[in-house]
């Protein structure tokens, strides 16, 4: 379980692919503090676990899934890539609940300034959108940002210059893929309501939600349950 506060920003030693898969080498610093083989560090929001160490970097395995899931695989060494370890159970619990599981990608179309602050729209697919909320909370390449707007094509998010500097949102162009992670909550929610009828994956902006069957949820229901 991750928190979505980035610790530092690493780099792209190496990438080798095979047919499916492959092995991604990252050069870091930070997140190697008490990291041992075995944990699980996010890349981009993306849980991976280290398979080796080095004094200024990790390697971890990359599965065919996560490659089509996420943007992992089109990294390119020397790439900037946002960087958190496990979240400690003694630690503050700074942003939300972030499992690293990325539910798909989603696609810069706009930065603007406002202010102090740079307004970044993202095109995302229908599936991610139906889970987001304003006002709500999203993993963005493992950042945890607030929504602040969303609408059936796009959704926007707000970010500070602090934001903006520890991380690699900002360094991003109109065109960029993201990593996106819904809030787990709404995913159960809407577990509970559609009575286990997933939406199709989210890896692409061409696949719709898959059709809900009946919710589940009754009046009998809830006040059964103390609603």
């Amino acid at each position: 379980m991750f928190t979505g506060i980035v610790e530092e920003m690493g780099s792209v030693r190496g990438l080798r692919s095979g047919t499916a898969s492959c092995e991604l080498e990252i050069r870091a610093a930070k997140v190697l503090e008490g990291t041992k083989l075995g944990d699980s560090i996010a890349v981009n929001g993306v849980c991976l676990t280290v398979v080796r160490m080095d004094a200024d970097g990790f390697v971890a395995d990359v599965m065919p899934e996560t490659l089509r899931r996420s943007n992992l695989g089109s990294l390119k060494p020397g790439d900037a890539v946002d960087l958190e370890r496990a979240m400690a159970a003694d630690g503050r619990f700074g942003g939300h609940m972030v499992s690293g599981h990325i539910d798909g990608v989603g696609y810069i179309t706009e930065q603007r300034h406002e202010g102090n602050a740079v307004w970044v729209r993202i095109q995302a697919p229908s599936a991610i959108l139906a889970l987001i909320v304003e006002k709500g909370s999203i993993a963005i390449d493992g950042i945890s940002l607030t929504v602040a707007t969303v609408s059936d094509k796009d959704f926007q998010v707000s970010i500070i210059p602090h934001t903006g500097s520890e991380t690699i949102l900002l360094k991003k162009r109109p065109g960029d893929a993201v990593n996106l992670e819904n809030d787990i909550v709404g995913k159960y929610v809407q577990k509970m309501l559609f009575g286990g009828a997933d939406p199709k994956p989210a890896n692409s902006l061409a696949n719709p939600p898959g059709k809900p069957s009946e919710s589940k949820v009754t009046l009998e229901f809830l006040k059964e349950h103390g609603f």
